[in-house]
This record gives structure tokens, C-alpha cells and sequence, in this order.
């Protein structure tokens, strides 16, 4: 009798011990995330988080690749081919107008200025969108900038038909208009811009014709989550965003050791270079005055809205979403905890 209630205390002991600890469930949340472009400084966020263990203390076993274009992210969270996506979310807003059953929906801005441009040589006689009419513009079919071009055709009124535009494979575009090939380039002011040092461009050597000189105030890059992923599991959405927010706390703190942490990942990457993109890109697509006022992550509905406005009108979409639609706070960190000052 005695060894009989000895081993049922032990028994007792042991389950309650067990229900003390996380769940095997809980700590073995899978997500596949997919970045807007290859590994670069900026990048540094997301792995900062990843390598501090953010992730894990979440509960989450997160995977994140590269990416072909911030525009392609959409659609691979969209098919279940990812969870999360770093993306444009001006390629969301057209991909909710014409499959709000599949959307996915943002949850967390990082680029909240407009990043779009066409770049040009210095020497080029394009200077301004209507000098666009009789040339040639190339970029990557995924391009976000390439993806609003009929949007800042509209906005600056210009004709579109007289453009001819060519695609290309990312990793000629510099080397293309470096040669004269084409005219001018869709894509990122810093993207084009470093990926142009990579190969001895200097910065006078390059002009950029940006979409926000042009009435296009858009957002830009966000992180988005598939519908499945907020049905089925919003706490790992929050606790992902837990995470990533902390990353970015930390790699503002310190850009040397958030490009440190993508350098582990590509180890080819030029350090200089990408550290100094790491900081162009916080001042220049990152920094808008808002963020002060409602932190980084959040959005103002009513910029949104005329956004969303701007796009459905400029491309003739079937349908305006809301802005409920395209970003959701709900899994935000609290307000006091997200950035309010970037540099």
C-alpha cells in the first residue's frame, strides 16, 4: 500500500510539473516567412529578432527566405505558399480590390514613405515624368515602382501608351541603364542606389525621378499575414509582431550588429555598403513625420485611405476596399512600445 501511494504522488508530481512548462504546441508554431529582396542591411530586423531569440520566446520556429520583389509577396502569402510576407502595400490594396477572399491583410508598416522612383543617368535629358513619352523604362516584373507606374501616369499626367517599358532580370537593371540600354529604372531609391555602388556607380552619376514628388504620398512596405494565419493563430500573429518590433528597437540601437546579423546569412554582402543602406533607408523610406505621433507599425486611416483612393482610380480597379481591408492594429504592440523616434 505504501509503494502504491508513493508511486501515485510521484505520478502527481510529475503531471503537475509537466503542466507547469510551455506546451510542446505552443513552442512549435512553424511560419514561413518571405522577405520583399535578397539579404541586405535592412533586412537586419528581421534577423536581429531571429538571432536574439525574440522568435523563440513567442513560441515561434519562424523561417524566413529571400524575396523577388516586394510586389511578389502578396501573392505568395495569398496562395498558402507563405504565413508572412514583407511586401508593398499598394500591390495589397490592388490584390484585395480584385480577390478580397483571398487577401491578406497588413498588420505592421515599416517603409511608410514613398520609396518608388525611376532612376536615370545624371547626364540624361529625362527630367521630369512627362519626359518619360518616347522612351524606354525597364524593371523586374514583380517591381513595386513598375506596378504604380500607371498610378503616377495619372497623378502627373503623362501617357502612359507613349512609354515603352521592357522587363528585366533584377541583377542587370544598373548595369542596363549604366550602358544605355534603356532610358531609365523602376525600383527603390536605395535599392537602386546601392546595388549601383556594388558595381562602381557613384552616387552623381545617378538621378532618381521620385513618386512622392508627384502627389503619390503612399505607404510602402508591410508586413503581412495570410487570412488563414489570423484566423487559426492572431496570438502568434502579435507575438510575432512582439518580436519584430523588439529587432527593430534593437538594430536602430545598433545598425553595425543588425548588418552583422544578415552578413551571418550572406556572407558576401559588402558590410560598408549595406551598413550605409541600412541608414538611407531608415532616414529615407522609414522616417515619415508621422510616426512620431502614432509610433512605427501604425498607420494614419485617412493617408491610407486617399491612398487606396489614388490606386482604385489611377488603374481602374473593380472595387474600393476599406481600409479595414488593407491594415489592421489589432496586433500591434502596445503604442508605448513601438518606435517614436528613428535616429
Amino acid at each position: 500500500m505504501r509503494l502504491a501511494s508513493l508511486r501515485t504522488a510521484l505520478m502527481a508530481a510529475a503531471a503537475l510539473a509537466a503542466a507547469a512548462l510551455p506546451s510542446a504546441a505552443s513552442a512549435e508554431t512553424k511560419l514561413k516567412m518571405v522577405l520583399n529582396w535578397k539579404y541586405q542591411g535592412p533586412q537586419g530586423f528581421f534577423f536581429v529578432a531571429q538571432d536574439k531569440g525574440y522568435f523563440k520566446a513567442e513560441g515561434l520556429d519562424v523561417t524566413i527566405d529571400q524575396g523577388d520583389g516586394s510586389a511578389a509577396a502578396v501573392p505568395k502569402v495569398a496562395s498558402g505558399a507563405y504565413d508572412i510576407g514583407f511586401g508593398d502595400l499598394n500591390a495589397l490594396i490592388e490584390f484585395a480590390a480584385k480577390k478580397p477572399e483571398e487577401a491578406p491583410v497588413a498588420v505592421y508598416v515599416m517603409f511608410n514613405r514613398p520609396p518608388f522612383t525611376v532612376a536615370v543617368k545624371a547626364d540624361s535629358p529625362i527630367k521630369t515624368p512627362k519626359d518619360f513619352e518616347g522612351k524606354t523604362l525597364g524593371g523586374a516584373a514583380n517591381d513595386g515602382a513598375l506596378k504604380l507606374f500607371p498610378a503616377l501616369c495619372k497623378s502627373a499626367k503623362i501617357d502612359c501608351t507613349k512609354v515603352n517599358i521592357t522587363n528585366m532580370a533584377p541583377n542587370l537593371r544598373e548595369q542596363m541603364l549604366m550602358r544605355g540600354q534603356v532610358d531609365g529604372v523602376f525600383g527603390y531609391v536605395n535599392t537602386i542606389r546601392f546595388s549601383a555602388k556594388l558595381i562602381g556607380v557613384k552616387d552623381d552619376q545617378i538621378r532618381f525621378i521620385n513618386y512622392g514628388d508627384y502627389g503619390m504620398d503612399l505607404y510602402s512596405n508591410a508586413i503581412i499575414v495570410s487570412k488563414k494565419l489570423v484566423k487559426e493563430n492572431p496570438e502568434a500573429v502579435k507575438g510575432f509582431l512582439r518580436a519584430l518590433n523588439k529587432g527593430v528597437v534593437e538594430s536602430l540601437k545598433d545598425p553595425k550588429a543588425s548588418v552583422a546579423s544578415v552578413a551571418k546569412r550572406e556572407p558576401l554582402i559588402k558590410t560598408d555598403v549595406e551598413l550605409e543602406r541600412f541608414d538611407a533607408t531608415v532616414k529615407d523610406e522609414m522616417n515619415h513625420p508621422e510616426i512620431a505621433k502614432i509610433g512605427l507599425g501604425s498607420i494614419d486611416p485617412t493617408r491610407l485611405k486617399t491612398a487606396i483612393d489614388i490606386l482604385v482610380d489611377a488603374n481602374g480597379l473593380p472595387r474600393t476596399p476599406a481600409t479595414s481591408e488593407i491594415f489592421d492594429p489589432s496586433f500591434l504592440p502596445p503604442a508605448s512600445d513601438l518606435p517614436k523616434k528613428l535616429f
